[in-house]
């Protein structure tokens, strides 16, 4: 494990797990059907595994493996995935022994030139690489407005500086390999805005403040969300997903 690690999530592992929503089945689908063979998948910082239970529907094994020992220990036991402590740049996977590489809403974290040499040693010819991030929520224009102030100015001086790179959709990563054209998914879920609230305390930043301040800054947007979204109803919450993908050459 790389010694610079930061942990934003340890702390607040069950909030993640709680409050994070699902990716849509038709990604895994389309990822399995990019690649020739299913017999290994490496979920690269796994969080609570959310990624990697999907795989395991649709390959014969699934490494799953997160930096934080606290994040792991949040994921749902399954029988063909193999959960463990390991960093995205020293995984302990065996040389061109994977089929698949997914890293779901966390390589910015990483040390991306370290990482990508880690992606060259362990992944087989014909496999394929895919990261994905996802941005700001869409609810309704008065719900955003509200959102986008949280996110700019209540906790916007709480970002690491890595969060850029979710802004820019990971397009200004320099990946190996030939790239792979990919369709557009988007996540939809159904929440009330309880939920919503419960989501963005899950954010780092928002960790991150309520540490500095020792004021829980989502009581604030739970008030502003009251006076445009009744708290007894739902509402069609979504995010588009931005998907890069690379596969590896066979000869």
């Amino acid at each position: 494990m790389t010694s610079d690690f930061q942990d934003h999530f340890s702390g607040h592992a069950s909030t993640y797990r709680q409050h994070r929503p699902g990716y849509p089945a038709a990604l895994f689908d389309w990822l399995a059907d990019a690649v020739q063979h299913h017999r290994h998948a490496w979920d690269c910082a796994t969080g609570n595994g959310q990624a990697a239970a999907a795989l395991a529907d649709r390959f014969d094994h699934v490494t799953a493996t997160d930096a934080s020992a606290a994040q792991g220990a949040q994921a749902t036991p399954i029988t063909n995935v193999h959960y463990r402590t390991a960093s995205a740049e020293d995984s302990g996977l065996a040389d061109a022994s994977t089929d698949l590489i997914t890293v779901a809403q966390a390589a910015h974290w990483f040390d991306m030139p370290a990482f990508v040499r880690e992606v060259e040693r362990v992944l087989r010819p014909g496999g394929v690489l895919a990261l994905w991030t996802y941005g700001l929520t869409r609810v309704t224009p008065a719900v955003d407005a509200i959102v986008d102030q949280y996110y700019h100015h209540t906790v916007g001086a709480y970002w690491p500086p890595e969060r850029r790179h979710v802004e820019t959709g990971y397009r200004d990563f320099v990946l190996p390999f030939e790239p792979l054209a990919a369709p557009q998914f988007t996540l939809q879920v159904s929440w009330t805005p309880a939920e919503l609230v419960g989501y963005l305390r899950s954010w780092s930043a928002t960790q991150r403040c309520i540490d500095a301040t020792g004021e829980d800054v989502t009581q604030g947007l739970a008030e502003a969300l009251a006076e445009v979204w009744p708290t007894d109803t739902r509402h069609a919450v979504h995010w588009p997903l931005s998907l890069r993908c690379v596969r590896r050459s066979v000869r």
